[in-house]
């Protein structure tokens, strides 16, 4: 029998099993998933559009070691083995978010965290995800850019029912694609509530070239308006932006070795889109949510367009030491709400006077506590200037609220224009840098992982 013909039969009974799985998940009060039959389901489908990636004759060797990537202010998502399935949990459920020292809100996401956890597997892995719903209404997970059974889809109605609350549900399929990935809720209200996370793919045989150092950032926008911590999912204007659920300059640096090669992979689940722009250095884009791009396509530069629902990674040389700021060019998600920054007092612009300004900046500061730095100076006469103020007032230095280990060593004040989606790379010469990885081991928190080979 030719292999054509061969495969049409199978892929005859794998779709006539896939509908059967189907009507039965359906038909049950609990749904979970039947993890065989979408393992028959995937058999001999799922062939990538560039080909197959094993070479035909070829006795296969064992997947290449990896460099995890890190997610500033996010956990990983831990997972068990069952047999040769990785399995993860993850539960959604209400949580609250310090976006700012002085303002958390009231969001959605899993495991406690908003964005959710970071799911890590490797290209050719099977994973199991055992999904529960603890929202006080019913929600689904679509697993962005990956290609799996119909059944695994996680659009409510169109490939199973809406998971419904204190309701668990299972997914599994085998992961043969490779590139950066992220699960989110197929709610559109419930999206805006934070229901977002990494799910990386790392590759089966390493990219080339590799990269020393791997990080992560999740563009997301809020409207809170003032005196409330509950975003409003139908507003269309934004008055928070983060990245990875933090606001600057609470938003940890990201810390790379002079000399070495760095990974920056940029999601958005948002409205706006957003050109991410990389100070003092060049880039290449390496990949999309389609997974990795053809070297030939890569050329420099250092800003980056990331439109909603799309993936962007890019990799650059840390040629350069320094504390280089990465930040949306937008100039509105280059700062923070001014309308709430005291709670119930509103930021006065047009008539706002030095001394003003600084009484106002003071009693934030003794709310939080920290100890805040006068802003900048202004000219004697500059309140007869049409126009004025404009960012006069808005800086707001927070050096003791934010401090961190990754903080360490910046000059005085260096928060005070860091606001919205601003962060910094930090390249550090070889002696700072180990003493900075040193530093940040001793606070017990988890050691920035640093590569040198495979991907």
């Amino acid at each position: 029998m030719s292999g054509t013909r061969r495969r049409f039969f199978q892929d005859t009974v794998f779709l006539g099993a896939g509908f059967l799985g189907l009507t039965e998940a359906f038909s049950g009060s609990t749904q979970v998933s039947d993890p065989q039959t979408a393992r028959a389901i995937e058999q001999g489908r799922h062939h990538s559009p560039y080909g197959n990636h094993m070479k035909k004759d070829v006795a296969p060797r064992g997947p290449d070691p990896f460099l995890p990537m890190t997610a500033p202010d996010l956990e990983d998502l831990p997972h068990e083995m069952d047999g040769g399935v990785k399995v993860f949990r993850l539960v959604a459920e209400p949580v609250k978010r310090k976006i700012a020292p002085f303002k958390t809100i009231d969001a959605w996401g899993y495991n406690g965290s908003c964005p959710g956890p970071t799911i890590q597997v490797q290209q050719g892995e099977r994973v199991r995800i055992i999904f529960e719903n603890k929202l006080p209404e019913a929600t689904s997970i679509h697993w962005h850019g990956l290609e799996v059974p119909i059944e695994q889809d996680g659009v409510p109605w169109i490939s199973q029912k809406p998971i419904a609350p204190g309701e668990k549900y299972v997914y599994e399929f085998t992961v043969h694609q490779e590139g950066t990935f992220f699960y989110h809720s197929h709610g559109a209200m419930q999206e805006m509530m934070g229901m977002i996370g990494f799910f990386v793919a790392h590759p089966e045989k390493s990219y080339k070239p590799h990269a020393d150092h791997d990080f992560g950032m999740i563009l997301q926008e809020w409207a809170v308006l003032p005196n409330n911590t509950v975003p409003n999912t139908s507003a269309m204007e934004y008055n928070w932006l983060t990245f990875n659920g933090v606001s600057a300059p609470g938003i940890t640096p990201m810390i790379a070795r002079l000399g070495s090669r760095v990974r920056l992979r940029i999601i958005n689940m948002g409205m706006d889109h957003h050109p991410i722009h990389l100070h003092g250095n060049q880039f290449v884009l390496t990949g999309t949510e389609g997974g990795r791009a053809p070297e030939s396509t890569w050329y420099p530069m250092n800003t980056v367009l990331v439109g909603v629902a799309q993936a962007r990674v890019v990799e650059f040389e840390a040629k350069y030491p320094g504390s280089w700021m990465v930040h949306c060019h937008l100039p509105h998600h280059m700062m923070n709400n001014m309308m709430d920054l005291l709670r119930d007092r509103a930021m006065e612009t047009a008539n706002t006077t030095d001394q003003k300004a600084l009484a106002q900046m003071e009693t934030l500061a003794k709310s939080v506590p920290f100890e805040h730095v006068h802003p900048s100076p202004i000219a004697a006469n500059a309140n007869s200037v049409p126009g004025f103020p404009q960012d006069a007032f808005m800086e707001m230095g927070m050096d003791d609220a934010v401090e961190k280990p990754e903080t360490h060593g910046l000059p005085p004040n260096w928060s005070a224009g860091m606001m919205g989606m601003m962060t910094l790379v930090r390249v550090l010469p070889d002696k700072e840098y180990d003493e900075m990885m040193h530093r940040i081991k001793s606070t017990g928190r988890a050691e920035q992982k640093e590569h040198t080979h495979g991907s």
